[in-house]
């Protein structure tokens, strides 16, 4: 099974198959070759360095909440 983690595109390179996204405090550069027409602010689901999906902006916060359940215990949304 994979993971692929919510992250908002904020910088596209030149070459406008790759550039920056971000979750939280953490950047990473990305590949946008499996999803079409990418835009500084999508949401993408992100596995391996590869954007594999587009997603709203309500289903990426639903994920990050999730995964913050997951990794922190919570249940409230709370840190």
């Amino acid at each position: 099974m994979c993971i692929g983690v919510p992250m908002q595109i904020v910088e596209i390179y030149e070459d406008g198959i790759s550039g920056v996204v971000e979750a939280g405090n953490t950047k990473k550069h990305c590949f946008f070759m499996v999803i079409e027409n990418p835009k500084v602010g999508d949401y993408v689901l992100v596995h391996a360095g590869t954007a594999i999906a587009k997603i709203d902006e309500q289903e990426a916060k639903e994920n990050i909440e999730l995964i913050d359940q997951c990794l922190l215990g919570t249940t409230d949304g709370s840190k």
